[in-house]
């Protein structure tokens, strides 16, 4: 799905006299839509250069796959089996970083709890209105699964604890954003906007000169809004932003959401909160932070400032359940609110 974020620039940039549109080039990975943006440039080299990044991308989906047959889903059996598992040293390296991560934000993003995501039913591109059996989500909690039980030397892996699962949803699109700005650089693409179901990374302008990439903040209950973003703002070079939002892969019961977001505390989605979009600096991990961090700070709920300030996110914009806006200083700098008369806190 793509309504994490939705990109103002094309039709902006299409109802706009000057410079030639940014090429364009959409695809379907990571189980949402991707949509590349390239200017200044070619056609011919900035399909090529697309065309790459596509290619990555693809790689990282089908190697990196939770429920279908991947190398991470071969390193889920060999810890569910008991065994240690050799893994190729990118692998290997992500699950350090991740574990990094993980550590950071006292664990609630958490990449090892894939078999708590697979019993609500997230392991599938049909997601079924169905509760999980609450003995096996208790059984599995009595386990304590986390990244933090895998064991490295070099690039084989062990567990003691066969609860643990691998689940990079919201890891690798991060990542993915990483991978295609060091790509296009690399083909001598320096303004480009790199869009992966709501996590949104630019280089440079949208002109080549002087004008901004502009994105659009997707309004969690959009119905409320008249289907129109939330607010938006002006992307600069390398600067990355994340949106996590509890209307992306839910399902409803009797009038109850029930998100993807798990809290691995209580093994329940998260409730207290509706959305959080996360701005991130310029830097060599500016995607992946941009997916990962707004995890933790979506699931601590009322307590999303303590943890943004833990993990150092400045910029933050937070839909609580009751449907306020609340931003800190850093963001609300940044954003232009796009719906009539919404007050919006500032958090200190």
């Amino acid at each position: 799905m793509f309504r994490l974020l939705t990109l103002l620039a094309v039709a902006w940039l299409l109802a706009a006299c000057g410079p030639p549109a940014p090429w364009r080039q959409e695809s379907y990975v990571f189980g949402t839509r991707v949509e590349l943006l390239i200017a200044s440039v070619p056609e011919a080299q900035a399909r090529a250069a697309g065309n790459r990044v596509l290619q990555e991308f693809d790689r990282l989906h089908r190697t990196y796959h939770a429920w279908q047959p991947s190398e991470l889903s071969a390193l889920n059996e060999a810890i569910a089996a008991g065994r240690a598992h050799e893994v190729t040293p990118e692998f290997a390296a992500f699950i350090r970083e991740a574990q990094i991560v993980a550590a950071a934000g006292n664990h609630l993003f958490d990449p090892g709890i894939g078999r708590l995501i697979a019993l609500w039913g997230f392991h599938s591109d049909d997601i079924q209105p169905r509760l999980p059996d609450a003995a096996a989500v208790k059984a599995l909690l009595s386990r304590h699964p986390s990244i933090a039980d895998l064991q490295l030397d070099g690039n084989r892996v062990s567990s003691r604890n066969p609860g643990v699962a691998l689940d990079f949803g919201g890891y690798l699109k991060g990542v993915a954003l990483d991978r295609a700005a060091a790509s296009l650089r690399q083909d001598g693409v320096a303004n480009a906007l790199i869009n992966i179901g709501g996590n949104v990374m630019a280089l440079g302008t949208r002109d080549g000169r002087s004008a901004s990439w502009r994105v659009g903040i997707q309004h969690p209950r959009p119905q409320t809004a008249g289907g129109g973003p939330l607010a938006s703002l002006d992307l600069r070079d390398g600067e990355a932003i994340g949106t996590s939002g509890d209307y992306h892969r839910y399902f409803e019961i009797a009038g109850r959401r029930y998100c993807h977001l798990l809290d691995p505390r209580t093994g329940f989605p998260a409730t207290e909160t509706q959305a959080v979009t996360v701005l991130m600096a310029p830097g060599p991990s500016a995607g992946m932070r941009s997916d990962a961090l707004s995890k933790p700070i979506f699931i601590a709920g009322r307590e999303w400032r303590d943890m943004a300030q833990k993990l150092g996110v400045d910029a933050v914009l937070r839909v609580g359940a009751d449907g306020t806006a609340s931003a800190t200083p850093a963001m609300q700098a940044r954003l232009k609110i796009e719906v009539p008369d919404l007050k919006l806190e500032v958090i200190q």
